[in-house]
């Protein structure tokens, strides 16, 4: 061949590590060894015996390359002939699993390529799949006799998965869904995490409860600059809340629920960024039956044998029109004031009604409310609802003090 192709990845250096290497005075080398590492230009002054140093040191070796970083690679072609060659072509393809993708900056021929000069390329490419990826480098040139020449390379590396990704999905009592992810750094070096979001699906805003405001100011619960340690697993929550417009829909949908998608940035070694964006998270919505009762408000704390109100919502969860009668049922601790047996009258298929109750309890500390049933007077089924919420009872004098 007239020319030769050189390929070399493209990364960052690393800091310069050495292994400090001392002894007692009383020993037969004496000072002399330290004086050793004071002399050495890579150790930090005043702090020889400490492994990291100042200075930066080119890569040894290929390196790992993790799913969301970005893969640069410098391309070269030397003529290392004593001829001029023409019409030469360089193109570079990534082979995957699933695709194969044209990583050249240009398409177009060079026109010719004279003894000891080359022609220089560098590409990029974010890695989005895991598994065997191959660098496919081939080049076309003509000869000064006309002679047609090809030949290919290929270079052949491992994408790595970074992060451990796993999810946990709380349904409180109201239509709220609470997220926990926790995230572990499954390589071998500390990452900085830049940023870690939840984008929520059409359906849902949310909020972010991974920061603590102090003095007016937002940090994170993680701190400013600390780093997630190799192995090392963190816990990210955020809360789902349905928009206006879908809250009924949110709250009585059947199957799977489509709640958003997890964006990751971080940072490597010398600022090397990375990013993931996970799959749409789904989750299992509750079954609430054909009729959901829900507390809209309800105090935490009251006085004992002292009346204090509820907002109670009853949704009908069904694809029928109900005709529902609530009955109030005491306990030993609860008590409900009002009528009942009354009629609430028709409730169409996903509508909602609030109702207003007043209760008291008899005995302090946390009591249960219980003891509501709904009845549908069309199909004659009663509906049991216990343990709804729960409530502080205190005299009325502790609370006075």
């Amino acid at each position: 061949y007239f020319l030769i192709f050189a390929v070399m990845r493209l990364t960052k250096p690393t800091l310069f590590t050495n292994i400090p290497v001392t002894c007692e005075e009383r020993d037969l080398p004496g000072n002399l060894f330290n004086q050793l590492m004071k002399d050495d230009p890579s150790t930090v002054k005043g702090a020889e015996t400490l492994m990291l140093g100042e200075m930066l040191t080119l890569p040894q070796n290929f390196g790992n390359i993790f799913l969301g970083e970005t893969f640069s690679s410098y391309i070269s072609v030397h003529n290392d002939s004593n001829q001029v060659v023409k019409d030469i072509l360089v193109k570079a393809d990534l082979q995957t699993s699933s695709q194969r993708l044209n990583l050249s900056a240009s398409s177009a021929a060079v026109a010719e390529l004279k003894p000891d000069c080359c022609i220089d390329d560098v590409i990029h490419h974010e890695v989005k799949e895991i598994g065997t990826h191959i660098l496919v480098c081939a080049v076309s040139y003509t000869t000064q006799t006309g002679e047609k020449m090809y030949f290919r390379k290929f270079f052949k590396f491992q994408v790595l998965k970074p992060l451990d990704v796993k999810t946990k999905f709380y349904n409180a009592e109201t239509d709220e869904v609470f997220l926990e992810a926790q995230i572990q750094n499954i390589t071998t070096s500390p990452m900085f995490m830049e940023k870690v979001s939840l984008e929520p699906s059409m359906m849902y805003n949310v909020a972010e409860l991974n920061t603590i405001d102090t003095a007016g100011r937002t940090e994170s619960t993680f701190g400013s600059r600390t780093y997630l340690q190799p192995m090392d697993t963190r816990q990210y929550l955020y809360c789902l809340k349905p928009k206006q417009e879908f809250a009924e829909k949110a709250g009585v949908i059947k199957g799977v629920t489509v709640i958003g998608k997890l964006d990751i940035v971080w940072k490597t070694n010398l600022g090397e960024r990375g990013r993931l964006q996970t799959s749409q998270l789904q989750r299992m919505a509750p079954g609430y039956g054909d009729v959901r009762l829900s507390l809209e408000t309800i105090p935490d704390t009251v006085n004992l044998e002292e009346p204090f109100d509820i907002t109670c919502k009853i949704t009908n969860c069904s694809e029928r029109t109900m005709d529902l009668v609530l009955e109030m049922c005491n306990t030993n601790s609860i008590h409900w004031c009002g009528v009942s047996g009354r009629q609430l009258g028709k409730l169409h298929p996903s509508s909602s009604l609030h109702l207003a109750l007043t209760l008291l309890s008899s005995v302090q500390g946390l009591q249960s409310v219980s003891g509501l049933r709904l009845t549908d007077t069309f199909l004659k089924r009663t509906y049991e609802y216990d343990d709804i919420a729960q409530v502080c009872v205190v005299s009325s004098e502790v609370k006075q003090n």
